[in-house]
């Protein structure tokens, strides 16, 4: 059975992975210092053993580790959360969706665990994984990147937007993740899936000013002359076809960072979780071992 704060769509789900990771998202009223209302956090929690936080990339959730997230959750305690603003995690009138509150409100739910964590962040999830653990070394014992954020694919441009072309922009975002489903009769129901798995959190209340305020919050825009401050191990992992970041950012992570290793992903492009998760997983636990 399905968790009753996801939107109905849910049920169109067909592939096994997505129902399974979908029917085991949970939430928890998270109290943090943004609001005197408690934010009712989306998150998954399976395995046993030393634990790993995943973060989701920009606009998506949870679901985006529904292959990833069982392979890891075999040797750790392995956890997914959806970060403020995102996903299925509530999102609160009068908050500012930015990396700062991303931040604290990323802060409050680790408490759960209370452990130094390995920290693993995809695409703008590296950023959010980044900025934490520069802040917060203590819950942070290694760091793993995937295709990550930082020295690109921020949002600059956002903070100069104003209405009515900042609506314009998050609904032409949204449109260009949902027209795909209007021609599943010609696509894979295995792809049909993945769109429905990309989108399904648009139907969450207040997604569109949540996006809004990010947008214009400028995203990870502040982290390029911080990302040398790293100081723990970290694990760069990038697809060698990444089409959506430079390749080039990869190499700007390993010379940026003294205490890394950089793995290329064969074959592989911006979201290694769904194309190559055995790989992915193998080398996470290469890198831990």
């Amino acid at each position: 059975m399905f968790p009753a704060f996801l939107p109905s769509q849910v049920q169109l789900l067909k592939e096994d992975a997505a129902i399974v990771l979908a029917q085991s998202i949970e939430r928890k009223s998270i109290v943090t210092p943004l609001s005197p209302q408690a934010i009712a956090t989306a998150y998954v929690r399976q395995g046993t053993g030393k634990p790993i936080l995943l973060l989701h990339g920009f606009d998506s959730s949870v679901l985006e580790f529904r292959y990833l997230l069982p392979l890891l959750a075999k040797n750790y305690e392995t956890w997914g959360i959806d970060l403020l603003g995102f996903g299925f995690t509530e999102r609160i009138r009068g908050i500012d969706y930015n990396p700062a509150s991303i931040k604290a409100h990323l802060y409050s739910f680790w408490k759960l665990i209370d452990r130094p964590l390995i920290l693993i962040g995809a695409s703008m999830g590296g950023a959010t994984a980044i900025d934490f653990a520069l802040d917060y070394p203590q819950a942070v014992e290694k760091l793993v990147l995937i295709n990550s954020v930082g020295f690109s694919g921020d949002f600059p441009i956002g903070k100069f937007l104003f209405a009515p072309f900042d609506y314009l922009a998050v609904e032409y975002w949204r449109q260009r993740k949902l027209q795909a489903l209007f021609w599943d009769r010609f696509n894979s129901s295995q792809l049909v899936d993945a769109i429905r798995c990309a989108s399904l959190h648009l139907d969450m209340p207040y997604w569109y000013e949540a996006m809004l305020s990010f947008m214009k919050s400028g995203g990870y825009n502040h982290l390029v002359d911080k990302i040398s401050k790293i100081n723990i191990p970290t694990l760069i992992l990038w697809g060698d076809r990444d089409d959506t970041l430079s390749v080039n950012d990869a190499m700007k992570f390993q010379r940026a960072i003294a205490n890394s290793r950089l793995i290329w992903l064969k074959n592989c492009g911006h979201v290694p979780q769904l194309e190559q998760p055995k790989m992915l997983a193998c080398c996470i636990q290469e890198f831990l071992n």
